[in-house]
């Protein structure tokens, strides 16, 4: 009699270098793929728009891949415990695996799961599927997890060495009785009003899609990569962020690739990669040793900082979220954002750095914000990101640290094409004349706003601020 097993997908929407379902085929002859939406467990961190848009297209064509080796995706909507259980009981399964994810609701759910399953009789097992090291295999010597980033990159350089992947299944051979399953369409992920139709301009969600955009990053841009990434006025960086998140792509899928364009040591576009990869750790390590970071600064001297009310920087959020607050870099930021449901890393630094220390708006508003409108939104990375930039996290940029906008404009995007491209009402100005704000009287002829903060005045109040809590 053959023996089943429910391979669960989750944060891994992929069928090359899966541990769980390679693990999965090892023991067993038959595989049912289970995708759960299960939004409650996600607490107050459920998906946002975005990454319910990436996620439908994703699942699309995961379901499509695994038809063409036979199988199917079973799909459902319900508490994960008890989806798991109907479906063992439909499908005669004897076993669970699962990769792991980090999230700290879903870590304690993850638990409680594999001890109700086992109590059952279940064979369950979750595997390491999105790291390149677990949260608790990087620590210092005492124990205790990093705080800061440039310790934890020099031991992850010592002990990180290139794992043989796990083999793509050609065929994945059915159960005796498929469990009952919805169609894709019945989660109802793509938003309703329709207003991230023109992120497939800009995406191909996907294992397949993240392939080619590996390859094509591996191939033709890594070189460069070190030089160029700063720059969003041009194409500098790898864009897999979204693959990453969704697990289309694994980080060890693209450390071998990496290899293969090159020895690392003699590439130095491929090691500011890595380092990159290495701070995506770095954020995870963080949050599942401090599961507080998604809603709390790591400092607690930031817990009284004087932020502004609510009733008070509510127009200015709104103008921020828009980008029409009159400061060109920032507002050419929101809308790439808006428009793509990505932005470059470099201008989201500056935008952030803008909304909490000239705005002086609660980081908390600023990544809420791009928890909803990225379709890479991650909780450690995106936590980990506001937080350096607030000043108040792990290896924060000091609090002092204002960007500039109108520096980091001249400077990233010296010939306005960015700003160009998404604030076309300011094509017509001339050089470095694009970054700087408008007067009353070419805020008229232009279209464009008038600056919503004075940016010297408004960083002199946040410096004040900051040694408020300081002494």
């Amino acid at each position: 009699m053959s023996s089943t097993a429910i391979v669960w997908f989750r944060r891994d929407l992929r069928l090359s270098d899966h541990p769980a379902l390679d693990r999965a085929r090892r023991d067993h002859e038959c595989i049912v793929p289970v995708f759960i939406d299960d939004a409650a467990a996600e607490g107050d961190w459920a998906r946002g728009a975005a990454s319910r848009w990436w996620l439908h297209h994703s699942l699309a064509e995961l379901s499509q891949r695994l038809r063409e080796r036979g199988s199917a995706l079973v799909i459902v909507r319900g508490d994960s415990l008890e989806v798991l259980r109907r479906i063992r009981n439909a499908s005669g399964a004897e076993a669970v695996y699962w990769n792991r994810v980090y999230e700290p609701a879903l870590v304690e759910r993850d638990r409680a799961i594999k001890r109700a399953l086992r109590a059952d009789g279940l064979t369950v097992e979750s595997c390491n599927g999105s790291l390149l090291f677990e949260p608790w295999q990087l620590c210092k010597e005492d124990g205790t997890p990093y705080r800061v980033f440039t310790p934890f990159w020099k031991q992850m350089q010592k002990r990180w060495t290139a794992s043989a992947a796990c083999p793509e299944p050609r065929q994945l051979a059915a159960p005796k009785r498929w469990p009952a399953s919805l169609e894709l369409e019945e989660l109802e992920l793509l938003p309703s009003l329709g207003w991230a139709d023109g992120f497939k301009n800009h995406w191909s969600p996907g294992e397949l899609g993240g392939r080619r955009r590996l390859q094509y990053f591996t191939q033709e841009a890594v070189g460069d990569y070190d030089s160029r990434r700063d720059r969003p006025d041009i194409e500098g960086t790898s864009r897999l962020s979204p693959h990453l998140h969704f697990g289309e792509l694994s980080p060890a899928q693209i450390a071998r690739a990496l290899e293969e364009s090159g020895e690392l040591p003699t590439g130095k576009g491929r090691w500011s990669y890595l380092r990159e990869i290495a701070w995506r750790e770095f954020s995870t390590h963080l949050l599942f040793h401090y599961p507080q970071l998604a809603d709390k600064p790591l400092n607690p001297a930031f817990e009284s900082f004087p932020w502004r009310r609510r009733a008070d920087y509510r127009v200015d959020l709104e103008a921020w979220q828009r980008g029409s607050t009159g400061i060109p870099l920032v507002d050419a930021g929101m809308r790439e954002l808006w428009a793509t449901g990505w932005m470059h890393n470099r201008v989201r630094m500056v935008v952030a750095s803008f909304l909490t220390k000239n705005l002086l708006v609660p980081w908390q508003e600023g990544a809420r914000w791009f928890w909803d409108t990225l379709v890479d939104a991650d909780l450690a990375n995106n936590t980990q990101g506001w937080q350096w930039t607030a000043g108040c996290g792990a290896d924060a940029a000091p609090y002092f640290r204002v960007f500039n906008p109108l520096l980091q404009g001249e400077k990233f995007d010296p010939d306005g094409r960015y700003v160009r491209r998404w604030c076309p009402e300011l094509a017509d100005r001339k050089g470095k004349q694009i970054h700087q704000p408008l007067n009353p009287r070419e805020s008229n002829h232009f279209g464009y706003p008038l600056p919503c903060v004075d940016l010297k005045r408004s960083r002199q109040r946040a410096l004040e601020a900051w040694q408020g809590i300081r002494s």
